[in-house]
Order: C-alpha cells, then structure tokens, then sequence
C-alpha cells in the first residue's frame, strides 16, 4: 500500500496569481520528476494563469 502512495504522491498546486487559491491533485512521479506548471482557472481573479507546484 505505501508503494502506491509513493509513485503517485498528492501535491499542491498555487496560482502565480498571488490570490493564494490552491488546486490539490495526483502526478506520476516517474514521468514528471520536475515541478509540475498547469494553466488552470482561478476563480478569484476569474481568468487563467499559471498554477505551479509547491511542496
């Protein structure tokens, strides 16, 4: 069970936005070992911007 949680850990993503709003999600780490950067809507400044991930 712990292996599973390994490869696929939950991470946090924040928006570059500076509104504070975070998305939690799940990545592989096999395939994405660097930090992830996804354009996801903020509903605080209601547009898209960049969401980066935080550890």
């Amino acid at each position: 069970m712990a292996k599973r949680m390994d490869l696929r850990p939950v991470i946090k993503l924040r928006s570059t936005g500076g509104t504070g709003f975070t998305y939690v999600t799940r990545k592989n780490r096999r395939n994405t070992p660097d930090r992830l950067v996804l354009r996801k809507f903020d509903p605080v400044l209601r547009r898209h911007v960049d969401f980066r991930e935080e550890r």
